[in-house]
């Protein structure tokens, strides 16, 4: 769990993901039309993936990809990151981030 505190910590927006998902193609395509450059862990390439998956599930995550974190905090997956877009609240959740400067 400290260990993915750490990563999340590190960068304005982080999205957990799996190449084998369609959702996650959606949400990372959606930040990089942003021109947002997030860090993206695809937790089915990546060493411990099983193990950040399983700490995503105890922060309440499901299901546990995809999963955005912007400027710390949780956001959730993909229906929570699509209605903060289409309520226009997300735009201005990645400028206070320092992840976006429109």
């Amino acid at each position: 769990m400290a260990n993915l505190q750490k990563m999340i910590s590190e960068k304005s927006v982080v999205i957990f993901s799996k190449n084998s998902c369609c959702m996650s193609h959606t949400i990372k395509t959606l930040f990089l039309d942003f021109g947002v450059n997030p860090t993206i862990y695809e937790l089915d390439e990546i060493n411990r993936g099983k193990e950040i998956e399983q700490a995503l599930a105890q922060l309440g995550c499901s299901p546990t990809v995809p999963v955005v974190f912007i400027g710390g905090q949780l956001v959730g997956g993909a229906n929570q990151v699509m209605s903060l877009h289409l309520n226009r609240s997300l735009v201005p959740m990645l400028k206070r981030a320092g992840a976006l400067w429109l």
